[in-house]
C-alpha cells in the first residue's frame, strides 16, 4: 500500500486514571500546571522497604464500579475500565453509526495482576492450593483488560495484548494504528494499564538498584537531572480510541490529533540496561519520523522516555541528538522547523511517575493534547544540569509554542523500543 493510499488514523476519544488526574481534563489540567503527583506510598505500609514514594492512585473506584466488578477484576483491570468507559463515552462510538464487528480492543501491561497473585499465595499457603479463588486465573492474566473490555461493550474485532515491558501501552497504540491503516479495523479501543504499587514489585526493582530512594517528592523523579538515581514507580491507565479518519468524519466525531507514525526495534543487547551506542532508540525514532512522511526537523516536540535512571537519559539524550541534531535547540525554535537542533524535550514521568506497560499510552494523550493546544509540558523539579543531558528540557514551567508534531519514546526491558509520531489534525 502506497503512502497517498493508506488510509489515516485519528485519535477520537481518550481516558486516563493516574495519580496527577482522574480523567484526561483534570490530568491535562495538571500537567499544565505542572502538578507533582508523586507522594509516600498509602496503599500499604512501606516500614520494612527502602522505596516509600510513588505516584499512586488514591481511587478504591467504590463508586464507579459495581461491587461483583471490584471482586473479580485486578486492579490492573479496574483501572482501564474507568479510563475505558471515559474514552468510548468521549469517542461517541455506539452500535448505531459503527459496525462493532470492526472495532477491536488492544490494552497493554506490562506485569498484569501481580497482587492477585501475590494474595492468592498467601490464601493456598492457608487453605491449601486447591481451594484459591476460581476467579484467580481470568483475574491474573495480561489480557484480561482487553478482554472485560471487548465484552463490556461488544466489540468483536481482534481482542488482544502487547507485553513489552515499559514500552507496552506505545506498541499497543502503534500496533492499532497499523492494524486500522491497513484496513484490518475501523476502530481500535487501545492503551495500557499497570497497577505495580505493592511491595512486591516495589521491592524487585528495588533490589536491582532501579527505584528512586528518598523521601523529598520534589527530588524523586528528576529526568536529565544529574542528580537522578531512579525511577519512582507510578500506577493508572490511558486509553485512546484510534479510528480511520473517514470513518471518524461519517459520523460527525471530535478528532484531537492524528497518529501518523510508528517505528520498533530491539537492542538485542542486555535484558535491563540500553545499548550505550542507542541503535535501537534512534532506529525507533527514525522509522517513526519516516513512517508519517515527514523530517527530523518536522517534529516540534518530544516526550521521552526519560525515567530519571542515570543510564536511560543519558542514552535517550544522545539518542535524540543522533537523530535531531548535535545541540539542543533554543526556545525559539519551536516555533515551526527545528533547523536542525534536536527539538525541546521534557518528561512528564517527573509528574505521574512511571507506570510501566501505562506510561506510554499517557504520554500519548499528552502529545495529542500538546498538538492540539499548542503546549509544551515541562521537566518539573529539573534542578542540576547534566552535560551528558544537553537538550531543552522544558525545566520548571511548561511552553506555550506551535506543536505541529509531537514524538514520544518508550524504552522498555528486554530492549524493547517504541516511538510515537502525533500530529496536528488538517484537513
Amino acid at each position: 500500500m502506497s503512502s497517498s493510499d493508506r488510509r489515516r488514523v485519528v485519535i477520537t476519544g481518550m481516558g486516563t486514571v493516574n495519580a496527577v488526574g482522574m480523567d484526561v481534563a483534570d490530568f491535562w489540567e495538571g500537567v499544565k500546571a505542572g502538578r507533582n503527583g508523586i507522594r509516600p506510598i498509602e496503599g500499604y505500609d512501606t516500614s520494612s522497604q527502602a522505596a516509600t514514594l510513588a505516584a499512586e492512585v488514591k481511587s478504591d473506584y467504590k463508586d464507579v464500579l459495581k461491587p461483583a466488578e471490584l471482586r473479580k477484576m485486578d486492579r490492573f483491570t479496574q483501572h482501564a475500565m474507568v479510563a475505558s468507559r471515559e474514552a468510548i463515552a468521549d469517542s461517541g462510538l455506539s452500535p448505531d453509526n459503527t459496525d462493532y464487528t470492526r472495532v477491536g480492543t488492544l490494552i497493554a501491561s506490562g506485569i498484569g495482576g501481580m497482587s492477585t497473585t501475590v494474595r492468592e499465595i498467601a490464601r493456598g499457603e492457608q487453605r491449601g492450593m486447591d481451594k484459591i479463588s476460581p476467579f484467580y486465573i481470568p483475574m491474573t492474566i495480561s489480557n484480561m483488560a482487553a478482554g472485560q473490555i471487548a465484552i463490556e461493550n461488544g466489540f468483536k474485532g481482534d481482542a488482544t495484548c502487547v507485553v513489552t515491558a515499559c514500552a507496552s501501552s506505545t506498541h499497543a497504540v502503534g500496533l492499532a494504528m497499523r492494524q486500522i491503516r491497513h484496513g484490518y479495523a475501523d476502530a481500535i479501543v487501545c492503551g495500557g494499564t499497570e497497577a505495580a504499587v505493592i511491595p512486591l514489585a516495589m521491592g524487585g526493582f528495588t533490589s536491582m538498584h532501579a527505584l528512586h530512594i528518598g523521601d523529598d517528592p520534589t527530588r524523586a523523579s528528576i529526568p536529565f537531572d544529574a542528580e537522578r538515581n531512579g525511577f519512582v514507580m507510578g500506577e493508572g491507565a490511558g486509553v485512546l480510541v484510534l479510528e480511520e479518519l473517514e470513518h471518524a468524519q461519517a459520523r460527525g466525531a471530535h478528532i484531537y490529533a492524528e497518529v501518523a507514525g510508528f517505528g520498533a526495534t530491539c537492542d538485542a543487547y542486555h535484558i535491563t540496561a540500553p545499548d550505550p551506542s542507542g541503535e535501537g532508540a534512534i532506529g525507533a525514532m527514525r522509522q517513526a519520523v519516516a513512517d508519517a512522511g515527514l523530517e527530523p526537523a518536522d517534529i516540534s516536540y518530544i516526550n521521552a522516555h526519560g525515567t530519571s535512571t542515570p543510564l536511560n537519559d543519558k542514552t535517550e539524550s544522545a539518542a535524540i541528538h543522533a537523530v535531531f541534531g548535535a545541540t539542543a535547540a533554543e526556545p525559539v525554535a519551536a516555533e515551526g522547523s527545528n533547523g536542525g537542533f534536536a527539538p525541546p524535550t521534557s518528561s512528564t514521568k517527573a509528574m505521574h511517575g512511571h507506570a510501566l506497560g501505562a506510561t506510554g499510552a499517557i504520554e500519548a494523550i499528552v502529545c495529542a493534547l500538546a498538538c492540539r493546544d499548542d503546549f509544551m509540558p515541562a521537566t518539573i523539579n529539573y534542578q542540576v544540569p547534566d552535560p551528558e543531558c544537553d537538550l531543552d528540557v522544558i525545566p520548571g514551567e511548561g511552553r506555550e509554542a506551535t506543536v505541529r508534531a509531537a514524538l514520544s519514546n518508550s524504552l522498555g526491558f528486554g530492549g524493547h523500543n517504541a516511538t510515537l509520531v502525533v500530529t496536528k489534525f488538517t484537513d
